[in-house]
């Protein structure tokens, strides 16, 4: 062993002793939070690593992570991104690729989404100068996600793609989006940010689709502090999103790598010179979106926990539905869809009408006992300030309906936690405190 290699030791080895000190007692929470971190020694010590190492760019973590992530959900391709929006972003782009011709997404293109979610499901669509189309959600059965009815409604000459996220971990209903999606010849862009580890007919979502996304943002199912992917098992997009993700380049060399493909200064591309450096090639206009190989550190680890955070989370949300479904003549509770096993993200709960109290009136309550609570996101995201900037430029979005059940989320949903780091005391907590309002009201 080199010095080097025994001074590294000596270092992680204090590491680990540092978290059994800083992290690993029991602390005092004054407040239950909606969603947070869970992770031990293991992220601490990949971290420290691959800060020894110095690379910091995309690296060996981020390749392992990758290939790790597309194992845990049988997928060919996996490209490792700096947050879930930025996956989203890459997703999208990766459609208006010249190079799928007739199938390109192009400017003035009909997207079919919806408007009860987080608004970077539908940033891209109107970045890249196409048209999202709005469909509602079903509301009355508790599940919260696209009114499948309404989706030949929103078909049109110039559709060519649906995107939807599975909200907070259900599954939307992937056979019928996807048979309308197959009839039509449409990309469908599945945002599993909230969803990991969510399955339909026993099948992981994010991998029924022709491209999907996911988020390792805190509060998701694992974390990298910041961290997304996009992953696909299309081979051309797989070749398409990497290299929008690596500035728009032509060349596939990882990072700190030369000529992989062998051929570095023997190629015509374009107009440029015979064997220009394949490595400064450019078949798109892309950004720079990879990750650090300390954020794929924490996430090597995390993925080694991924399949226990899973059942804490679906434990952790069949308590609350058990408990509180004597109130289901208050609330909308949340159900699964069919045929599905979600990995729940949260604990949606919808006010009814005439009941005696409004979602402000109940929210209000848990967070004064200091219970932390969300919105389902933007609501209803056509309603906010950039939508009128939208209106006010004249930029094109079209809208099924009325969305009636995307304005009822707006007005009267809200939802607490089942992060893997919620305790028996703080569910029951949870259940107590609406229980004692409830009875406040009778």
């Amino acid at each position: 062993m080199t010095k080097a290699d025994q001074l590294k030791q000596e270092i992680l080895d204090k590491v680990a002793e540092y978290y059994q000190y800083a992290f690993n007692q029991a602390p005092k929470q004054n407040r239950i939070s909606y969603a947070g971190r869970v992770f031990d020694e293991r992220e601490m010590l990949n971290l420290v690593d691959a800060s020894l190492e110095f690379w910091l760019t995309e690296g060996r973590y981020a390749q392992a992570f990758e290939k790790k992530f597309s194992g845990f959900l049988n997928v060919k391709y996996t490209a490792l991104v700096n947050s879930g929006s930025s996956a989203n972003l890459l997703a999208f782009a990766t459609l208006t690729s010249p190079l799928l011709k007739d199938r390109q997404v192009l400017p003035k293109d009909e997207i079919i989404t919806i408007a009860a979610g987080f608004p970077t499901t539908v940033t891209p669509i109107i970045q890249y100068g196409a048209t999202p189309v709005f469909v509602d959600v079903v509301l009355a059965d508790g599940t919260y996600n696209v009114d499948c009815a309404q989706l030949e409604q929103a078909l049109s000459n110039k559709t060519k793609a649906v995107m939807l996220a599975h909200t907070l971990g259900n599954p939307f209903d992937l056979s019928k989006v996807l048979g309308f999606c197959q009839k039509n010849n449409l990309w469908l862009i599945e945002d599993n940010c909230d969803a990991l580890g969510s399955k339909y007919n026993g099948k992981y979502t994010g991998t029924f689709g022709d491209i999907a996304t996911s988020s390792f943002y805190p509060p998701h199912h694992i974390t990298m502090g910041e961290g997304g992917a996009v992953y696909t098992n299309n081979p051309l997009l797989n070749k398409i999103m990497r290299s929008m993700r690596d500035w728009g380049r032509d060349c596939y060399c990882h990072s700190g790598k030369d000529n992989s493909c062998g051929k570095r200064f023997g190629q015509q591309h374009g107009e440029l010179p015979y064997g220009y450096d394949h490595k400064y090639v450019y078949s798109h206009f892309g950004y720079n979106l990879k990750a650090t190989d300390l954020q794929a550190a924490i996430g090597c680890a995390q993925l080694e926990k991924l399949d226990g955070f899973i059942k804490r989370r679906r434990e952790s949300w069949q308590y609350l539905r058990d408990a509180l479904s004597m109130f289901d003549k208050y609330f909308i509770l949340p159900n699964a869809t069919q045929k599905s096993e979600p990995s729940w993200f949260g604990f949606l709960m919808t006010v009814k009408e005439n009941v005696g109290f409004s979602r402000a009136d109940m929210v209000t309550h848990l967070e004064e006992h200091n219970i932390q609570t969300r919105m389902l996101f933007a609501g209803n995201l056509i309603r906010h300030p950039c939508f009128d900037q939208l209106r006010a430029k004249g930029v094109d979005y079209r809208v099924i309906g009325n969305l009636k059940n995307t304005d009822d989320i707006m007005n009267n949903t809200f939802w607490i936690g089942v992060y893997p780091g919620l305790g028996k005391a703080q569910l029951d907590y949870m259940i107590q405190t609406i229980s004692q309002f409830i009875q406040s009201i009778q």
